[in-house]
């Protein structure tokens, strides 16, 4: 059966197909530009075909020309499907078909909760991960001038699947269902792409991507979420979603929550330059931290110490007792009293509001 070619085609370029690889090629951006979307969005899944993309490198021009569909390659490509009536086995296809397959079914398995969502147990959707591991096998297989169905080996990999309920180790389980939807694809259901893929709309073709890289990712998300955990400071693991709703429905969410409501009901009462200033004195100005230094104390001082410090440096630095600069001498007496007084005045605001705060530390309690 000759190869069909299509009158009017869009001509690719190998240069801008170079430059896509380089800015994107292990997302598969290279493969999305010369209509190879299988490949594509195994690349984007596997993150380049675990290394596949680096053999892109070799195999972009031969793409390029398959894309254009070139008179040389079209009958080079023709003398080989008549001197073979399905495509040859390819190690290279064979193992990707291996490698996808299980990552799908993988993630598929890990995504599945395995504890109970709303009070249902929803073991039974491991049942979908057959469908995940043939989909893998199916998606390679369909690449390029190769192309095949999807019954065979979901058929096998689900002959297979129930492998899992002798061999508990999931590596092992999976590994032969793959494997054997692999085989049936490659024996059964392969036979060459003889006629181009029909041509359809970018906007398209982006929306069908789309959805599936969103499937993929809220697998990810549902994998993360109900399935991964982290190591607390007393060395117990606790799920990812149990700790969530700690935050969202613990005492650090409901404080938040309160403080944004007093902040707003401030506000209302008071506007919002008040609130700034607020801000700022609760930032602890330059004013004070400059205030510190020049006394020469630091932030834990008591009241008594400032004082103290403050009449030592006064005394030192009285204008009465400058020799020489008398103009110096008093802007430094000046900017001893000036820190005084700050740091007096800072100290007993705290004082005022931890007075009062300790006042209603009896009061209601906002929950």
């Amino acid at each position: 059966m000759a190869i069909q070619v299509p009158n009017m085609k869009t001509q690719k370029s190998l240069l801008k197909t170079y430059i896509l690889w380089l800015i994107g090629g292990i997302y598969g951006l290279h493969h999305f530009y010369l209509g190879r979307d299988f490949q594509a969005f195994v690349w984007w899944t596997t993150l380049g075909g675990y290394g596949g993309w680096l053999l892109d490198l070799v195999n972009i021009p031969r793409y390029v020309r398959d894309t254009n569909e070139d008179q040389t390659h079209l009958k080079e490509l023709g003398i080989k499907m008549r001197q073979n009536k399905k495509p040859p086995f390819s190690l290279n296809r064979f193992t990707g078909m291996l490698a996808v397959g299980y990552t799908w079914a993988s993630l598929v398995s890990s995504a599945i909760p395995n504890d109970e969502v709303w009070g249902l147990n929803v073991k039974f959707l491991n049942w979908l991960v057959p469908l995940a591991a043939s989909l893998g096998v199916w998606a390679v297989g369909n690449i390029g001038r190769e192309k095949g169905g999807l019954k065979w080996p979901l058929l096998a990999a689900y002959v297979s699947y129930p492998i899992r309920y002798f061999y508990y180790d999931k590596t092992v389980w999976i590994t032969i269902m793959v494997l054997a939807a692999a085989l049936v694809f490659d024996s059964y259901s392969k036979e060459w792409r003889r006629t181009p893929q029909q041509k359809r709309h970018v906007a398209k073709r982006l929306a069908v991507f789309g959805v599936c890289a969103t499937l993929y990712l809220s697998l990810w998300a549902s994998s993360l979420y109900f399935n991964d955990t982290f190591t607390d400071a007393d060395g117990v693991r606790i799920p990812i979603y149990q700790a969530l709703k700690q935050v969202v429905y613990g005492e650090w969410w409901t404080d938040v929550k309160q403080f944004g409501f007093d902040v707003y009901q401030f506000v209302q009462h008071h506007g919002w330059y008040e609130l700034w200033k607020q801000v700022v004195e609760l930032c602890d100005p330059q004013d004070e931290q400059n205030a510190y230094q020049v006394l020469g104390v630091g932030p834990d001082a008591s009241q008594q110490e400032i004082t103290r410090r403050w009449r030592q440096l006064s005394r030192e630095n009285h204008p009465d007792k400058a020799a020489k600069d008398l103009r110096a001498a008093t802007e430094k007496f000046m900017e001893i009293q000036q820190a005084y007084e700050i740091l007096s005045v800072g100290k007993h605001r705290r004082f005022s509001r931890n007075k009062r705060d300790n006042s209603v530390s009896d009061g209601p309690i906002h929950m």
